[in-house]
């Protein structure tokens, strides 16, 4: 699979302001877009950036060439998600303006779009560290393939997935940037072991088979993976139950952390 880039992940619709207006012009379109900042442009190219907190203790009738920051670090469209990833989080800024050669305005890519490119992301480590452990726990001496896995043979092992991260596969899946899935195969069955946002999101959308890292062993033995989804009644994925973001322990633990302050 080719490296996803910059390009993939952006948002192309991108609400800008021209360098001539003035902080008054910025804080209503702050109030009409729910965003927090805006690449600024003259003509076309991109010449700095205002956020909402460069709008603090400015007047209304200030010029947007004077409040924003001219000191700006854009990314080109087929820059590596990586790299952009490491411009982001070490300088830490929320977005990136994208830009062409000629400095004009592509696309804005931003912490969140880096974060969703990364969710259940499957590197080799990941099959060949799962590989290790099935040898050692069940002394089988599996086998490593890549190829395309029917939905409806997939037998989950995960009772839970999140719809925020369903909205990042499903972006993927219609981008066609979807990694593979890793499943063990063994006689009689086909066990899911990594990707269940992928096939869910891929089963909304209509798909019938999946790309896959296939793990075979000829064994005829239960995994205790299967005893976990045998214990939580999966049988197939419209048995995975799917979570309001609203509904994650994480945001749950700050809503009360929140509170007791």
């Amino acid at each position: 699979m080719d490296k996803k880039k910059v390009k993939d992940y952006m948002t192309y619709d991108v609400v800008s302001v021209d360098i001539h207006g003035t902080a008054k012009d910025v804080i209503e379109r702050i109030k009409k877009s729910n965003h927090d900042g805006f690449p600024v442009v003259e003509g076309k190219q991109v010449v700095g950036y205002i956020a909402a907190r460069d709008l603090l203790f400015v007047q209304p009738d200030a010029s947007i060439e004077q409040v924003m920051s001219g000191q700006l670090i854009v990314a080109d469209p087929d820059m590596d998600i990586n790299d952009a990833a490491r411009v982001i989080f070490r300088s830490g800024i929320q977005k990136l303006p994208v830009v062409d050669e000629k400095n004009q305005l592509l696309g804005i890519i931003s912490n969140l779009d880096v974060i969703r490119s990364q969710i259940e992301h499957v590197s080799p480590e990941k099959v060949f560290n799962f590989i290790t452990t099935l040898k050692k726990l069940y002394g089988v001496d599996p086998t490593l393939t890549r190829g395309i896995i029917p939905m409806k043979d997939l037998l989950p092992t995960q009772s839970k997935i999140y719809e925020d991260e369903l909205e990042g596969r499903t972006y993927e899946i219609k981008k066609g940037l979807a990694e593979p899935i890793i499943v063990v195969k063994r006689p009689g069955k086909t066990i899911l072991v990594d990707g269940h946002h992928r096939a869910v999101a891929a089963k909304r959308l209509g798909i019938t088979a999946l790309d896959a890292y296939i793990i075979e062993i000829n064994e005829d033995i239960e995994l205790g993976m299967e005893r976990t989804a045998r214990a939580m009644n999966l049988k197939t994925l419209d048995d995975i139950q799917v979570l309001d973001y609203a509904r994650h322990p994480l945001v749950a633990i700050t809503h009360r952390l929140v509170r007791r302050v």
